[in-house]
């Protein structure tokens, strides 16, 4: 069992692939965690999309033919004995988490039942879903209580790839914290030639030295950082995750963070990486700069990387929490893969998306983020060994957060109405201690460059606003119903910090 790695410091601080890369591929190369890989789950591809069904995709029909996903109690070792195994929910009895794979153009069609003794619903991040679909309990439907079942239905507009997370007003960080999350993997029509695909979803969890969790609802989190975990997974296992691949080998590598509360940087050491998609969107492949990248919790990326072409070679995922933790490995074994590929290169585009956003017309408003825990001033004197004065909150422990001076609960007003193919731009100001990772429900958005004379080259659903500073983003408003801009921090989520707008 690798060693606990400490929690960070308290400040700022699709289209089918080729039966070789999803049948052949895991067996020939070894590539997967060890024997326990994430679950696979296909829907029905009988299944009527629900732009044919509207009841579907209200959640009302009849769901005797979908694939249950089940959520309820299990138990998991994340401490090495003698400490007892760990209190979890887990989906269908399965410790790792569930990824959902289907190809572009098919329906995902699942029924959550509900086994647990909290409501939950899942929301399917950074799909572009039909509005009934979101999944955000207290929103867009009612929160499935204990006992009871919500049949998804519904068609992914793109290909990519997402995540699934609990998402209920004033009820998210718990069921999150216990372990709920997946992968849902929407396949392109033209997938790239790879040998093997593999998802790599990042879980942080916070426990006590006896192996069970920390309890939940605590005020401290929710003001301050959130529950920064001491304990991080990977698919399911303490990190760091062992792989291993013959030679010379091409891999997919579609990189998740399912956090409650943990954003870090990405390190990449002993290999090339390629960014083929971020959030799910395709981009034009690049490097990422001093090979690293943000990785707040919601975001997604899909990297293209060529293996080493000698056997025992090794190279590393690490996320920057402290020295360094390492979350995955892989070290290439056996004889050298001979078939010759093509240069790394652009996995496609998606042309449902605007070739630009025209600017010159839009919407403008603003977005101002408040509360939360103050950080004291350390005096000039202060010892330099000294640890930094923990933050502190004494306000309402149910509205910690508001946006433009609302703490987010059920029954709020949209911020803004937009008529449907009307463009927005959004000024996003922090105005807070902490940095805030954010979240555009149904929609795709740009960040814009500061004097608006540009935009970042690649789409985005879920960034990171640093404390004090304001960022502008652009989204066509092609998707109509109400619609969330929430903290992906989800305790912050469950005690105020999302808005919504409404597209008619």
């Amino acid at each position: 069992m690798p060693p606990t790695p400490p929690p960070p410091p308290t400040g700022p601080d699709a289209g089918t692939p080729s039966r070789r890369a999803l049948l052949g591929a895991v067996a020939a190369l070894g590539l997967l965690p060890r024997p326990a890989g994430a679950q696979g789950t296909t829907p029905s591809p009988a299944a009527t999309p629900p732009a044919a069904n509207p009841a579907a995709a209200a959640g009302d029909a009849p769901s005797a033919e979908a694939p249950p996903l089940t959520a309820a109690p299990g138990r998991m070792r994340l401490r090495p004995e003698p400490a007892a195994e760990t209190a979890v929910w887990c989906f269908d009895g399965k410790t790792a988490p569930p990824t959902v794979r289907v190809k572009l153009g098919q329906p995902v069609r699942l029924r959550l039942v509900n086994r647990t003794d909290k409501p939950l619903s899942l929301h399917w991040h950074g799909v572009r879903n039909v509005n009934a679909m979101d999944g955000v309990g207290g929103v867009t439907q009612a929160p499935v209580a204990p006992g009871g079942e919500f049949l998804y239905a519904f068609t992914p507009p793109d290909a990519g790839t997402f995540l699934i997370r609990t998402l209920v007003v004033g009820g998210s960080s718990e069921p999150s914290g216990r372990g709920l999350a997946g992968l849902l993997v929407v396949e392109e029509t033209k997938p790239p030639a790879v040998d093997a695909d593999v998802g790599v979803l990042m879980q942080d969890w916070r426990l006590q030295d006896d192996g069970a969790l920390m309890p939940f609802g605590q005020t401290a989190f929710a003001a301050a950082n959130g529950r920064l975990g001491n304990l991080v997974t990977i698919n399911g296992r303490p990190s760091p995750d062992a792989f291993e691949a013959r030679p010379g080998a091409r891999v997919r590598l579609r990189l998740a963070n399912g956090c409650n509360a943990r954003a870090t940087r990405l390190r990449f050491e002993g290999v090339k990486v390629y960014v083929a998609a971020v959030d799910g969107q395709p981009t034009d492949t690049f490097e990422p700069l001093r090979a690293t990248l943000p990785f707040p919790p919601g975001t997604r990326y899909d990297l293209l990387v060529d293996l080493p072409e000698e056997e025992g070679a090794k190279a590393s995922v690490m996320a920057l929490v402290g020295q360094g933790l390492t979350l995955a490995t892989v070290t290439t074994k056996g004889a050298k893969l001979t078939e010759k590929r093509p240069p790394i290169g652009p996995i496609g585009e998606n042309k449902l998306l605007p070739a630009e956003v025209k600017l010159q017309n839009a919407m403008r408003r603003d977005v101002v983020i408040t509360g939360g825990a103050i950080v004291p001033k350390e005096s000039k004197d202060a010892a330099k060994d000294k640890p930094p004065p923990e933050p502190v909150y004494t306000g309402d422990p149910q509205k910690i957060w508001a946006v433009n001076g609302t703490s987010a609960a059920v029954g709020i007003a949209p911020i803004f109405t937009v008529k449907r193919g009307q463009v927005v731009v959004l000024a996003l100001r922090n105005e807070t201690a902490f940095p805030q990772a954010l979240h555009l429900h149904g929609h795709c958005f740009r960040l814009l460059h500061p004097l608006d004379d540009g935009w970042e080259p690649y789409w985005l659903d879920t960034f990171q606003l640093l404390e004090g500073r304001t960022a502008r983003i652009a989204f066509l408003a092609n998707n109509p119903g109400r619609w969330l801009i929430s903290a992906t921090v989800l305790e912050r989520f469950d005690t105020g910090l999302w808005t919504l707008f409404e597209v008619t």
